[in-house]
């Protein structure tokens, strides 16, 4: 046998599943006994329109083909839902609401049998409703057993749902197929992301990224810019991937008393200077725009450097020294176009550090 086969043979030995037919019926069942965790972290829930449920119910009762669910087994046996949330959340919304705190899904745009129309689940004939509750969907789980790693990244590769999740997104969804490790982590960024200081310096950060949990990342870019410039390549999407599954999988030691001490002491002292107009670009004294990454890396992590020489300087000397300094040439050459370099990423961090270094040298 050859090293290849050898390997493909092992990596399929560490990962177990099961695949089992449970009926609708069944699945409102074991959500209700809490049994079947459906965490809305995985997916932004209900995304999906009355429209396309309504649509999800009439395939059914059509008998249509609908794609295979995929649940993990915790250690306690309890199966949570990694992929299908919006195909369960419908059906479970349609027959049982009150388990999800919701409205009946009333049927509406059904294109085949439009007579469907209007209908809640309690207005059709026992028959109809039978035959919701009685049809299956094949359920693929992955086991208790399986490696970690394993169930991470299928976690990852099963993002191919009706509804792209967002970078961070996934990385919190995916956090959790590493259990206790995963959860740890991905609970400190959402923290960090609600400590005060933090959220009033992001407060120009557009209301769309707040949506797709922009400011976690924000808390992890900060972290990847501070401590993994290394394993910058150009792309940011898989810098904070690498960095952030580099933590989960415990090959770089993250200190989380200390990142914790140091983010939230960066953070009230950049408040206090620059408010919510630190991380923005500047024609003057006057703020332009939203939130500009490349000066949020830049500034974060410069200020961190030397934040111990000047937290007695006087705030206003550094908020000027800031404001200037963002819009020499120096800095801007750093910034912009093909600012996705790892020497332009710490040439404008070096820039931020060596000119606040300036007010103590003066």
């Amino acid at each position: 046998m050859s090293s290849l086969e050898e390997a493909i043979d092992k990596e399929i030995g560490e990962v177990r599943t099961e695949s089992l037919d449970f009926s609708y019926g069944e699945i409102v069942n074991l959500h209700a006994e809490k049994a079947l965790i459906i965490q809305p972290d995985y997916q932004r829930l209900f995304r999906w329109s009355d429209v396309q449920k309504s649509r999800l119910i009439e395939s059914i009762l059509l008998e249509l083909p609908i794609p295979q669910i995929f649940v993990i087994e915790n250690s306690d046996g309890v199966f949570e839902l990694i992929d299908g949330l919006q195909r369960i959340s419908s059906v479970i919304q349609f027959i049982n609401p009150s388990i999800l705190g919701l409205e009946p899904l009333v049927l509406q745009g059904c294109n085949l049998v439009s007579q469907l129309d209007g209908n809640k689940f309690d207005d059709l004939p026992l028959r109809l409703r039978l035959t919701i509750k009685r049809s299956s969907v094949r359920t693929v789980v992955i086991k208790r057993q399986s490696k970690s790693f394993l169930r991470y990244a299928m976690f990852k590769r099963l993002n191919t749902g009706g509804v792209i999740l967002d970078p961070q997104e996934i990385r919190n969804c995916s956090a959790r197929m590493v259990e206790d490790d995963g959860v740890k982590f991905y609970t400190f960024l959402q923290q960090q992301a609600s400590h005060s200081a933090f959220k009033n310096c992001i407060k120009t950060l557009a209301k769309v990224d707040k949506e797709k949990k922009g400011d976690e990342e924000l808390v992890l870019r900060f972290f990847a810019a501070k401590n993994a410039q290394d394993l910058f390549k150009g792309s940011v999407r898989d810098w904070l991937d690498n960095y952030m599954e580099k933590i989960l999988l415990k090959e770089l030691n993250f200190k989380y008393e200390l990142e914790k001490e140091n983010f939230n002491k960066l953070f009230t002292f950049i408040d206090k200077v620059m408010g919510d107009r630190a991380f923005l670009k500047y024609r003057g004294n006057n703020s332009i725009g939203g939130l500009a990454p490349a000066y949020y890396e830049a500034i974060t992590v410069g200020t961190f450097y030397v934040i111990e020489q000047i937290i007695n300087v006087d705030t206003n000397l550094v908020k000027q020294k800031l404001i200037d300094t963002v819009q020499t040439k120096k800095f801007r050459t750093y910034t912009g176009s093909g600012a996705n370099k790892r020497e332009k990423l710490l040439g404008r961090i070096n820039t931020i550090k060596n000119a606040l270094l300036e007010l103590v040298n003066e």
